[in-house]
């Protein structure tokens, strides 16, 4: 276990923005990751929890307490039972996955971060969602101070939500357990119009999960969704705002909006969200609003491929990053009435 002070936290994340901690811990087993949280509990001082950094914003003052890095590793595959720890890089899980001709997670190609964050999100891209194939999570509670296995049902998982994001104090996700399906070599149905498109098939398809992982890889990286340090259009948190989900009176009353600000044969996405109610894409209200790709002037931009991202273009701070979130907040609400909400985990800072 390393143990760092006064240690710069911008290089562990995706933004590469942010201030130092206190003191950064950087854990390699379960153990570890166990002793220092509960170190951090009996002592009373702040925690941190760093997987990949990929959805996180922290602030340019950085982190008066104990970061901890989660940098474990180990990945197994037992027929099509995979389990990972929290520190596995999930990238190169999926890609495993693959590998092994095992179908469910084949469309969250590229996603960056660690395998523990999935849960805390449920991640999820191009028609999977991470719930769909997690059957168990094993976390260390805070709360007895206890290692617990929760399953799937008691994840609590909806829309980019769970228990671990309801409770964020709560619980520290050391494994995650997936079932995935072995469908000789071929995709799960594909859900998703805009890569069914891509590889020229009908929703509800299968196709080789090769084709599958690489033509979202291909998609992804159209947008800057795939890390490239080369590339400052994937200096970012990837999606940074939700897609909002309405009910039938909100939807209605975004509806009347868009016909007066757009004109009445502007039909707004929608799509069903369960419960009577209805989401709508956060990238459509943004461009709509007036913020086209590559928006801004200073050091944090709209990204040139991918109107929901915003992105450092080498110089910014976290406060850059901040103003232009809120410009991009306070335009959809007054043009549509609706407000967005950030994706990303804010440290020590608010939108």
């Amino acid at each position: 276990m390393q143990e760092l002070h006064d240690a710069p936290l911008a290089p562990l994340t995706t933004f590469r923005l942010g201030g130092p901690a206190t003191r950064l811990i950087t854990a390699t087993t379960d153990a570890e990751v166990i002793a220092a949280v509960r170190d951090a509990d009996d002592t009373g001082t702040p925690l941190l929890l760093i997987g990949g950094g990929s959805n996180l914003v922290i602030g340019d003052k950085g982190f008066d307490g104990t970061a901890l890095h989660i940098a474990t590793r180990g990945l197994t595959l037992d027929g099509t039972t995979l389990e990972l720890a929290a520190g596995e890089i999930w990238s190169d899980a999926v890609a495993r996955t693959v590998e092994a001709g095992l179908a469910g997670v084949e469309c969250l190609a590229g996603i960056p971060g660690s395998a523990g964050a999935t849960p805390i999100q449920n991640v999820g891209a191009y028609g999977q969602e991470v719930s769909s194939t997690i059957t168990e999570v094993t976390a260390y509670d805070r709360r007895s101070q206890e290692t617990v296995a929760l399953s799937n049902a008691a994840c609590d998982f909806s829309y980019r939500h769970s228990r671990f994001k309801a409770e964020p104090e709560r619980y520290v996700v050391l494994r995650v357990r997936f079932e995935l399906e072995d469908a000789r070599g071929f995709s799960a149905p594909v859900r998703y119009a805009e890569t069914a498109r891509a590889l020229g098939v009908e929703p509800g398809d299968r196709v080789r999960l090769t084709a599958a992982r690489d033509t979202v890889l291909k998609l992804r990286a159209g947008k800057g969704m795939v890390l490239n340090p080369d590339d400052h259009d994937t200096w970012s948190a990837g999606s940074f705002f939700t897609n909002p989900i309405l009910t039938d009176e909100e939807f209605a009353a975004f509806r009347a909006r868009v016909a007066e600000r757009l004109g009445d044969a502007v039909e707004p996405p929608a799509f069903p969200a369960g419960d009577g109610r209805i989401k709508t894409s956060a990238a459509w209200l943004i461009d709509k609003a007036g913020f086209a790709k590559g928006y801004g002037a200073g050091p944090a931009r709209i990204s040139t491929k991918h109107t929901l991202a915003l992105t450092n273009r080498g110089e910014a701070t976290t406060e850059d990053l901040l103003a232009l979130a809120r410009e991009v907040v306070a335009g959809v609400r007054d043009a549509f009435g609706v407000t967005l909400v950030n994706e990303p985990v804010t440290v020590g800072v608010r939108l």
